[in-house]
């Protein structure tokens, strides 16, 4: 099993590169960010972007991988995308996993709207998931792309010289539907969920490990479906979003306790959040490079 974090991109880089260093320093296996325009509770308060946030991490890093946890439709179009992707796969010596997901309906969903325009249905971010990640792996394995659709659209979208990895960088597909699964099975590198969204007010530990193990079913199926072996993929836990929420960095053995009982799931790599403080994601900094440092050693 591998431990990643996220990193919020709430402090100007002066301080925030600090953030980045110890994460490697630690022993992280990624450190990702939100790539939001802005999120939740942090919404008045500082807020940068994540493509430069990463390239910056890039210069700052020689080891750890890094990646978006998730970029979503909301405001991305796949083909100022995949330049800014190749660039920055370019910059950090191929070290980057893109996070994707088909976006949700807070401030993203909302920030490009004219005035009284409401925001796209579940069912249409589903349509527009749908067609931006088969297009988006296009424009990051091919030199030149033409595309037509119904949502997005490219002409003769150059993208030479492509990826440091090949055949593209890895896409970590966050999904828990059977479109999202479908997208996950056939262009994933990994999947990624953050549990049952439902469970998180009232529900119990135990319910959430029993919604996980169905979602992971699901995948298999999903990629049994395309010919596909779901052993390929990465499975990607982001936590903080289940009824658990921060008990397990609490301590060093509440949290190997946890992580343990969701490798049993299947699960390959789970997502801590960086502490901060006054927030959903406070947590005690000493226990938590404590958890960075050996909870790894602990499982093996």
């Amino acid at each position: 099993m591998r431990l990643s974090t996220v990193v919020l991109p709430i402090h100007r880089w002066s301080e925030g590169q600090k953030t980045w260093q110890r994460a490697e320093d630690l022993g992280f296996h990624t450190a990702y960010t939100y790539d939001h325009l802005s999120w939740r509770s942090f919404r008045n308060g500082p807020w940068f972007g994540a493509v430069p946030t990463l390239t910056a991490a890039a210069n700052a890093t020689q080891r750890m991988r890094l990646g978006t946890l998730v970029t979503s439709p909301n405001f991305r179009h796949p083909v100022t995308l995949a330049k800014e992707l190749i660039s920055l796969d370019d910059i950090s010596g191929g070290r980057v996993t893109l996070g994707i997901g088909a976006g949700g309906s807070g401030f993203d969903a909302r920030a490009l709207l004219k005035n009284g325009q409401e925001p796209w249905t579940p069912r249409e971010r589903a349509d527009r998931f749908g067609e931006f990640v088969p297009l988006l792996d296009r424009l990051l394995t091919e030199d030149s792309v033409s595309y037509d659709g119904r949502f997005y659209s490219a002409y003769e979208a150059y993208n030479i010289p492509g990826c440091v990895q090949r055949p593209r960088l890895p896409f970590a597909v966050a999904a828990t539907g059977p479109r999202g699964l479908r997208l996950a099975a056939r262009y994933g590198q990994a999947w990624v969920t953050t549990g049952d969204p439902k469970l998180f007010e009232t529900g119990t530990p135990e319910q959430s490990v029993q919604a996980l193990r169905g979602q992971a079913e699901k995948l298999a199926a999903a990629c049994d479906a395309v010919g596909r072996d779901v052993d390929e993929l990465d499975k990607i836990l982001l936590t903080g979003f289940t009824p658990d929420r921060g008990r397990p960095l609490e301590s060093l053995d509440a949290f190997v306790d946890f992580a343990g009982k969701h490798r049993e799931l299947g699960f390959t790599d789970i997502v801590i959040h960086w502490p901060i403080p006054d927030s959903d994601f406070a947590a005690d900094e000493k226990v938590f490079e404590q958890i960075a440092m050996e909870t790894v050693e602990q499982l093996s």
